[in-house]
């Protein structure tokens, strides 16, 4: 099966699962995006944007650029995944770095702490995991640093296995250098969980 990013274009608005419901972000997200942010910061260590103090403003700002973003050049896919029966934001979970040679991508993801423990983000992944194979992807990685257990746990109990490590890749958040646990998952090879 081809793909070409024009296909992003196409991908759809809602994803409904079982018990969660993934929505492509917009504007009306940023207060959600917002409180996610103020109740989970204690949890975001090892999350590169979590570094800056945030306010509504910013908020606001990071959904209208990601909007702004797939509607004029698609490379990327971004949601917000909300507990079905409650409607209440669990998470969010994007599709990211697209090479249309593989063709493969990369999934980046990050739960709500009130919803931890329910396996609802992992309800979320999964979703995100799934639309990545019904897009034609060959390979969906995930890159986590090395010290987040429960990022890394989280998409192998989806089946994504543990291929290496990237030593000093990045900075996290305090600024020290930091490890990258690579993991991926080969529609057709792995099974998804």
């Amino acid at each position: 099966m081809s793909f070409s990013l024009e296909q992003l274009r196409d991908a759809p608005r809602h994803v409904t699962g079982e018990r969660v419901i993934l929505e492509m972000t917009c504007l009306a997200h940023a207060p959600l995006l917002l409180d996610l942010y103020r109740h989970s910061l204690p949890e975001l260590t090892f999350i590169e944007w979590a570094r800056e103090p945030w306010d509504l403003a910013r908020a606001e700002e990071r959904c209208h650029r990601s909007r702004e973003a797939m509607d004029k050049e698609p490379a990327f896919l971004d949601y917000f995944a909300f507990e079905r029966h409650s409607g209440m934001l669990v998470g969010t979970v994007d599709l990211h770095s697209f090479d249309d040679s593989v063709p493969r991508c990369q999934i980046g993801y990050v739960g709500d702490s009130r919803a931890t423990g329910r396996g609802l983000m992992r309800d979320a992944v999964r979703q995100a995991t799934n639309l990545a194979i019904h897009l034609g992807m060959q390979r969906i990685e995930a890159w986590c640093d090395a010290r987040n257990h429960r990022s890394i746990h989280l998409v192998e109990q989806l089946g994504y296995v543990r291929e290496g490590c990237l030593r000093n890749v990045e900075r996290d958040p305090q600024g020290q250098l930091c490890d990258q646990v690579i993991l991926a998952l080969l529609p057709g090879r792995d099974v998804l969980g």
